[in-house]
């Protein structure tokens, strides 16, 4: 099959689930180089571009199934245009390369007034049908995953505004559906053998607001927020207003505000009588966003992502996402063994390496707020396994000579972690440690910028301690009189 799409959000889930299930998969992409390094061995990557008909015939040679997962929301006035036009070349080459089938995904919504988003979504699906094609034309609502423009627009609401002036958009009934569940009716319609054709309406299994999308994103976050109607706000207003505290920007704003106006909820169940899918509610959804997104957050590595941002340091931190980061590194003359050999003593009786004193304090702090301070110690002074317990923290990963991820269970304004990786290096290791912060509001941002310089103060001596002890260890010498890596 071709996908098309597959640097976007949808696209890139769509080629993991592909290529997991053993599917054959061709990529379309402006820029082969963007994702040459993101596919696995036996998917292949090709040049071309959906504006392009020359380069449309070669890309779909051979093709049984096509996706198409494109569109030109973000290149400004006139995207519709360039839409209809992609399609309409998309749709051409298609026919001439005898395509048996193209999958879509657009946008749910019906009725007059429909906006110009909207209403080009829907464009794009008619032309692709227009071509004589089969078209299967998913039209789906809200995707809540960790990543999409609508969730990061959610989370990034009501993580940082305790009150917020709410539009008449946020009663407007909609279906949100879980990125899982649009991925699995996107695999259902390339797999179907039946000759099947036409738009299905896609939906989760709730019909909400967005008002109680955000309720519930803060219920499960742990945060009290405060929303006072009022009665208009132009989608221009509407679109600055998400440009200053989202990282949606103001003429994409426009758009989605634009759109959010509609109802987005199915009408046709079509799709349940079709596919074997039976998408999860909202609770569900938001529950697998969060926790996909600190899966993902956990497996970032954090030097690699610093680095290749050039002069992406800043006071306070680098931020990902809603996250503030602080990573530093440090060469050692040490095996990788030596080397977090003093990481996996971390804590206890062994203490924190600098400090020592201010890490006490801070425990009797959380103790005064009835946290666990640092009462708890740990099992065992030289040994670790998940879930263990280290001070105040809960191991969340741990791999051998590797890696060592702690989980803050102390009292704090949002949710915190502390990571230890050890890399060999010649002549020596790597070690990166990296302190994580997911503020909860505005309490949590002052809690950060607050403390930032104690807290520069404190990783910064932690990671030269662990790197004296490591070199302490890898210069005590093994019984025959050669240098080892643990005594």
């Amino acid at each position: 099959m071709l996908l098309t799409g597959a640097t976007g959000y949808v696209g890139g889930r769509l080629l993991s689930r592909l290529e997991e299930t053993g599917h054959a998969v061709r990529c379309l992409a402006r820029r082969p180089e963007a994702l040459t390094g993101r596919v696995g061995p036996s998917t292949e990557v090709v040049q071309g571009d959906v504006t392009d008909p020359a380069s449309l015939g070669p890309a779909l040679a051979g093709i049984h199934t096509a996706v198409y997962l494109v569109h030109a929301l973000g290149s400004g006035a006139g995207y519709r245009a360039v839409d209809r036009r992609a399609a309409s070349a998309f749709g051409a080459a298609a026919r001439a390369a005898g395509i048996q089938r193209i999958v879509y995904l657009g946008g749910l919504g019906a009725g007059p007034g429909l906006s110009e988003h909207l209403a080009s979504r829907q464009e794009v699906g008619a032309t692709l049908r227009a071509s004589g094609v089969p078209t299967v034309e998913l039209r789906a609502s809200v995707i809540l995953g960790s990543g999409s423009l609508s969730w990061e627009m959610v989370r990034a609401l009501v993580d940082r505004l305790p009150v917020m002036i709410t539009p008449r958009w946020v009663d407007t009934p909609t279906q949100p559906i879980a990125i899982e569940d649009v991925i699995a009716y996107l695999v259902a319609a390339i797999d179907d053998p039946r000759d099947i054709e036409g738009v299905f309406e896609i939906g989760g299994a709730d019909v909400v607001s967005y008002r109680e999308i955000m309720h519930e994103y803060a219920r499960q976050r742990g945060l009290r927020r405060l929303m006072l109607p009022v009665p208009i706000l132009t989608p221009h207003l509407s679109g600055l207003w998400l440009g200053l505290v989202t990282p949606v920007y103001a003429r994409v704003g426009r758009e989605l505000v634009e759109g959010l106006r509609n109802p987005t909820v199915v009408r046709d169940d079509r799709a349940l009588r079709t596919f074997p899918v039976r998408p999860r509610g909202l609770r569900e959804a938001i529950e697998r966003a969060l926790a996909n997104e600190d899966r993902a957050f956990a497996e970032t590595r954090w030097s690699d992502a610093l680095s290749s941002g050039g002069t992406l340091r800043t006071w306070g931190g680098v931020r990902f996402g809603a996250r503030l980061v602080d990573s530093r590194s440090a060469w050692v003359p040490a095996p990788p063994e030596a080397a977090f050999r003093p990481i996996r003593r971390l804590g206890g009786t062994t203490g924190w390496y600098f400090a020592d004193s201010l890490w006490r304090l801070r425990g009797l702090i959380d103790l005064a707020v009835a946290g666990v301070g640092l009462r708890r110690g740990r099992r065992h002074p030289d040994l670790l396994a998940v879930g263990d317990t280290v001070d105040w923290w809960r191991v969340e990963g741990y791999e051998p000579d590797r890696l060592l991820r702690l989980r803050a269970e102390m009292r704090l304004p949002g949710r915190a972690w502390l990571q230890f990786e050890v890399r060999p290096e010649e002549r020596g290791s790597r070690i990166v440690q990296t302190a994580i912060f997911d503020p909860s509001g505005v309490l949590g941002q002052v809690y950060w910028y607050g403390l930032w310089p104690l807290h520069q103060l404190v990783f910064a001596g932690l990671l030269r301690g662990i790197v004296r002890e490591a070199t302490r260890v890898a210069a005590v010498p093994a019984a025959d009189g050669a240098p080892r890596g643990t005594p």
